[in-house]
């Protein structure tokens, strides 16, 4: 073993591959997701008891910036986890998984993940 090697510890100079970039923000959506149903969950339960409260969750989600900026969180999160799990099941039947290949699929799934958090944005403010 050659004893010689460089050792880089600073973290700042290490960059990683853009398919380890669409792997980790497949996990932090599905973490957003799962946290986001301690939200909605009971939003949906108390939305469900009665017409009053309907419209008093309805108007917390639909007027006030920290509901929108929630409900475009969920969407955003959302759209990133559905479009990086297709490019998963594409590569479990074998497609695109060479190196290049591999960085075009996750070029694409950040492509288009961005544009459904730019779609739901627009849908929820305007």
């Amino acid at each position: 073993m050659n004893k010689e090697r460089p050792v880089n510890l600073d973290i700042n100079t290490i960059k990683l591959p853009i398919t380890a970039i669409a792997s980790i923000l497949h996990r932090v959506s599905a973490v957003i997701l799962w946290v986001s149903m301690a939200v909605f969950l009971p939003a949906l339960y108390f939305s469900l008891a009665s017409a009053d409260c309907f419209t008093s969750v309805l108007a917390f989600f639909d007027q006030n910036a920290i509901g929108q900026f929630m409900v475009w969180g969920l969407l955003s999160a959302f759209g990133y986890y559905f479009c990086a799990t297709l490019k998963h099941i594409i590569q479990d039947f074998g497609h695109f998984e060479e190196l290049e290949s591999g960085k075009n699929i996750a070029i694409a799934v950040l492509v288009v993940a961005g544009c459904f958090c730019v779609i739901s944005g627009v849908w929820v403010w305007a």
